[in-house]
């Protein structure tokens, strides 16, 4: 990590110590993350950080994006704070890349200042990971797409302003998807549902419906029928995303154990003086390290321009999966006190249940790297 991104991910752990572990429970039984720290977060120079400056951004790139995301786990950010609070990840790059003017005025630039929320609006209910099947329709009529549909699942959809979504404007397959922004208060359009959740807590989460909704046709992010390949696009980095959330939670998690176990006594002694107890600490920290390690190197490589779709893949199922073991053996080694709401260690147990499914599931996504590294028939 350069002396630039050390400094950046200070700013970030800073950021976290003082606007954002004070309130977290309180966000957390609330479910949802208030409008003013998007504001705040924009004028630390955090929320844009890897978008380009031309667009309203810092100029950075994904690895300067990493470098902010592990500041803020250091200091006990949740999965699903990151989640909520930097959706503009995964709902402004198509926008930022379309080269389309108007769509960076009126969208990109206001989110990046924290003045908008956007979201993603993929998943559909019954779709899961199966992107090319999306049955959200988008009809042309004059000036406007007419839109119906449902989706699911969608990060920051209660709180969201604008919602880049993917519908059907051609045949069936990935060939017929576009992207279309859609405003809320359009006549239609509609928050049906607010999803609880095992984990990700105050990441607010809805079920969107489109009835009849009326959209202007300027609102279209690149082509017609390009959806597909402007999501696939944007794919590495969202995994590569995930798996940051993946180590830092599990980094934390284990930081949070070792000065457990140095400072909980039982039978005499603290805990840190079983051997058992040492050795999985120590097994905590190499799964910690191997996928910090793995993860940068493959973020590395996509920023230099190689095709790393594969990598990517492997690089979140790394990444999760040490969060999983890794939180499980925190909430463990904590005993009770691991298993109360409200405690940290709990926290991320549940946050990190989510990493395996979201940006595309573990099974898909070995499937799929199966397929491009030469092992499908």
């Amino acid at each position: 990590m350069t002396t630039e991104r050390e400094a950046l991910r200070e700013v970030a752990r800073e950021f976290t110590r003082r606007e954002v572990a004070p309130y977290l429970q309180d966000w957390e039984d609330a479910g949802e993350v208030p409008r003013d720290l998007h504001r705040q977060a924009a004028k630390h120079g955090l929320l844009g950080v890897s978008f380009p400056i031309e667009v309203g951004g810092e100029g950075g790139d994904l690895l300067d994006s990493i470098a902010v995301l592990e500041g803020m786990f250091d200091e006990g950010a949740s999965s699903g704070l990151m989640a909520a609070l930097f959706t503009s990840g995964i709902a402004l790059p198509h926008l930022a890349a379309s080269g389309n003017a108007d769509l960076v005025d009126r969208f990109v630039r206001p989110t990046l200042a924290g003045e908008l929320i956007g979201s993603l609006a993929v998943t559909e209910p019954g779709g899961g990971s199966d992107v090319a099947g999306i049955r959200t329709t988008a009809r042309r009529e004059g000036d406007e797409y007419v839109v119906e549909g449902t989706k699911t699942f969608i990060t920051s959809g209660v709180r969201a302003d604008v919602v880049t979504t993917a519908v059907r404007t051609g045949g069936p397959g990935a060939a017929g998807l576009s992207l279309l922004v859609i405003e809320k208060g359009l006549p239609g359009f509609t928050v049906d549902r607010t999803l609880s959740k095992m984990g990700w807590h105050c990441s607010d989460t809805a079920e969107l419906g489109f009835a009849n909704v009326r959209v202007p046709a300027t609102n279209l992010v690149g082509a017609e029928n390009t959806g597909f390949a402007q999501i696939a696009e944007q794919f590495v980095v969202e995994r590569i995303a995930l798996a940051v959330h993946g180590y830092g939670i599990a980094a934390r998690s284990l930081a949070l154990a070792a000065s457990y176990c140095r400072e909980r006594e039982t039978f005499g002694k603290p805990l840190l003086a079983n051997q058992v107890v040492r050795q999985r600490l120590v097994e905590m920290r190499r799964r910690v390290e191997v996928a910090r390690t793995y993860v940068r190197e493959i973020a590395r490589r996509h920023v230099a321009g190689e095709d790393v779709v594969a990598e990517a893949c492997l690089a979140k199922q790394t990444a999760v999966e040490s969060a999983t073991y890794v939180c499980d053996q925190a909430v463990q080694l904590h005993g009770g006190t691991g298993y109360l709401h409200g405690t940290e260690v709990e926290r991320h147990y549940r946050d990190a249940r989510i990493l395996p499914i979201g940006g595309g599931a573990t099974e898909v996504l070995t499937d799929l790297a199966a397929r491009l590294l030469g092992y499908a028939p």
